[in-house]
């Protein structure tokens, strides 16, 4: 299908989709939300996408909700709970998105567009990177899950501070804490990114998934519950092809082919 607000590329078993509304620095319109939902939905169903990169148009990531909506009407409280009810569709879309997602950051990543990011699995941030809660600044609360994620990465301390100063931090600051998992150089981002997500391309896709889901589940559970879920999900991954791929591949001294069956 085609898409307004986002682009959708495809290269052998790795997706990318881009944020494409340039001139608002990519802020999140209501558009793009369900532009969003309906695109994970068509990678998820297809086979041969194993990962997925989000990322920006040009030098941003993703300045957030879209101010400018905002001031040009005032809203009422149904509006304002309607608005963030369809951001919260698309974080939950995002988070259970059966394959693995790397956010591809460069520039500012603010508001929900920091949640964004905070949503995906993993984060390669340029070291022009930016990043903020900045919702107290237009006196809101964060949405777009910011309250959730924050402080299971960084603390409930550190969230508050984060979320009360609304204080933009680099890309190093982001790493120290936890919040990234690589800062490269601006110019070695999109290689550095490509790189990543081909590696994992390259694993047992529905091994990655059930990972992903056992991974995704351990917040809520206790060890026993979590035992339990990992008894289930070897039970499916040690009768699979992609298992005896990766015994024949030990044993013989080559690198794996998978094929996720």
């Amino acid at each position: 299908m085609g898409f307004g607000t986002i682009l959708l590329e495809k290269s052998e078993h790795i997706a990318t989709l881009t944020l494409n509304r340039p001139d608002a620095r990519n802020a999140i319109d209501l558009v793009m939300r369900e532009e969003i939902v309906a695109a994970l939905d068509e990678m998820e169903a297809e086979e041969s996408t194993r990962v997925l990169i989000i990322t920006g148009a040009r030098e941003h990531f993703c300045a957030g909700g879209d101010v400018k909506t905002m001031q040009a009407k005032r809203h009422t409280a149904a509006e304002g709970r309607a608005r963030v009810q369809l951001l919260n569709r698309m974080v939950l879309r995002l988070v259970s998105f059966a394959k693995p997602t790397l956010a591809m950051v460069d520039g500012y990543a603010v508001g929900a567009g920091f949640n964004l990011a905070l949503g995906c699995d993993l984060i390669v941030a340029s070291d022009r990177a930016r990043f903020g809660q900045v919702f107290s600044k237009i006196g809101l609360v964060p949405d777009g899950g910011g309250t959730y994620f924050l402080p299971r990465l960084v603390g409930p301390a550190k969230a508050k501070e984060l979320i009360f100063t609304a204080d933009l931090i680099d890309a190093e600051e982001a790493l120290r804490l936890g919040l990234v998992n690589r800062v490269v150089p601006a110019g070695d981002l999109r290689q550095a990114t490509l790189g990543l997500a081909r590696r994992i391309a390259e694993g047992p896709p529905k091994a990655l998934a059930l990972a992903k889901h056992l991974l995704n589940r351990s917040a809520t559970l206790d060890l026993a519950g979590a035992l339990d879920l990992e008894a289930f999900a070897q039970s499916l991954t040690i009768t699979s092809e992609d298992h005896q791929e990766g015994l024949r591949a030990f044993f013989e001294k080559r690198p794996p082919k998978f094929e996720g069956r």
